[in-house]
């Protein structure tokens, strides 16, 4: 049995975390000492790795919950359930990934369009395209300001 710090450093979260996650019903705190301590079992630290772990992979509380409630009640859940909930947040990362390209692709032809000189920022294309709100395409490059 491990009180609150001891489950903290071996899961590598912070007491506050525990506490979080008691108080968002993702772990409970039935066992306590004579003097009120709370008590954890090995059980206890394995469900606090899965929700740090999930936690990391970019879960929300919710489908950490609907995992976590597969995981203790197997019997009456199948792996089609574990799988969508993942796939879900395979699905978010793509589009946000997707997202990131074309942002880092328009902050390339940004940075691409500019001379970069030390001369007077009054005709920075950067600063005229972010003024017009658009973005410089590739074929606007050549003539740099």
């Amino acid at each position: 049995m491990y009180r609150i710090g001891k489950l903290a450093k071996l899961a590598n979260v912070t007491v506050d975390t525990i506490r979080y996650y008691e108080k968002q019903q993702m772990m409970d705190h039935e066992i306590r000492t004579e003097g009120g301590f709370r008590l954890y079992s090995e059980s206890d630290l394995q469900r606090l790795k899965f929700i740090r772990f999930s936690r990391q992979l970019g879960f929300g509380l919710d489908a950490i919950r609907d995992l976590l409630s597969i995981r203790v009640d197997p019997a009456h859940h199948t792996c089609l359930e574990s799988k969508a909930i993942v796939q879900a947040r395979l699905d978010e990362v793509n589009a946000r990934i997707t997202e990131l390209k074309n942002m880092q692709r328009s902050l390339q032809r940004l940075s691409d369009a500019c001379c970069g000189e030390a001369h007077s920022s009054d005709c920075c294309s950067i600063l005229e395209a972010l003024e017009q709100g658009t973005d410089p395409q590739p074929e606007d490059l050549p003539h740099q300001h």
